[in-house]
């Protein structure tokens, strides 16, 4: 009798458990195809488009914000705005001959003109993200690091190229940057043999500005995508968060 009562418990431990493990089974069948999981459900259209829209929008108010500064652009060796390249002869020469100061404080104005002109940047930029279709928020959803920001790049470079120029003129203006760049042009032009110089320096500024906002909104871009903390509202946390 006692061995027929043990061989029951047996079978009836085994069964339960072989029960437990197949409703365990059947309920993740369940939460897979009835959506009913814990984990986060798919993203919506809308959600990606938003949080993308929400994602550059606080990227670039950021980046905005950094390089308006006082030395934003000037003392950020990474966006710091050098002597135009293709005047490179022009300013070792100008060195050779003394005038290395000189030479600085050019350098240092173009890099004021770029900050004045970014507290004009936000305004831009936050324009240019509401155009964004789906394909295009899945395309940069699923894309690299800095995927949001080559689109902004690429969609928006002709529009802010012509808004800013005439931003980037009041800015020269207000910061004196021809007053520094003519004494040393006309003083290099004057050297026989040289090719004479005198890049467009509205554009240069322009273009170096351009460049320096979106190396700043890269690098928000690659926090709110990595980094929880940079995650600041829901919609970013559902979006780009990996749980």
């Amino acid at each position: 009798m006692k061995i027929g009562i043990a061989i029951v418990l047996v079978i009836s431990t085994s069964y339960l458990s072989n029960a437990q493990t197949l409703g365990k089974i059947v309920s993740k069948g369940k939460e897979l195809t009835t959506g009913t999981s814990t984990s986060k459900s798919p993203l919506t259209n809308d959600e990606v488009v938003s949080g993308l829209r929400e994602a550059l929008t606080t990227g670039a108010k950021t980046a905005a914000g950094a390089a308006e500064k006082v030395d934003g652009f000037y003392k950020n060796p990474k966006i710091f705005i050098p002597w135009p390249a293709e005047a490179k002869s022009m300013k070792d020469k100008l060195v050779m001959l003394g005038m290395q100061s000189q030479v600085t404080q050019f350098e240092e104005s173009v890099n004021r003109a770029a900050e004045e002109a970014s507290k004009s940047a936000f305004e831009v930029f936050a324009g240019a993200v509401k155009g964004m279709s789906v394909s295009d928020g899945f395309a940069i959803l699923n894309g690299g690091d800095t995927a949001a920001t080559h689109f902004l790049r690429e969609k928006t470079t002709g529009s802010l190229t012509e808004k800013f120029k005439p931003i980037v003129k009041t800015a020269m203006d207000k910061v004196r940057v021809t007053e520094y760049w003519n004494p040393l042009v006309t003083k290099y032009n004057k050297i026989p043999g040289v090719t004479k110089q005198n890049p467009d320096l509205e554009a240069y500024v322009t273009a170096k500005a351009i460049d320096g906002l979106m190396i700043l909104i890269s690098e928000q871009e690659a926090k709110i995508r990595k980094d929880p903390a940079a995650q600041v509202t829901d919609l970013l946390k559902r979006v780009f968060g990996k749980s």
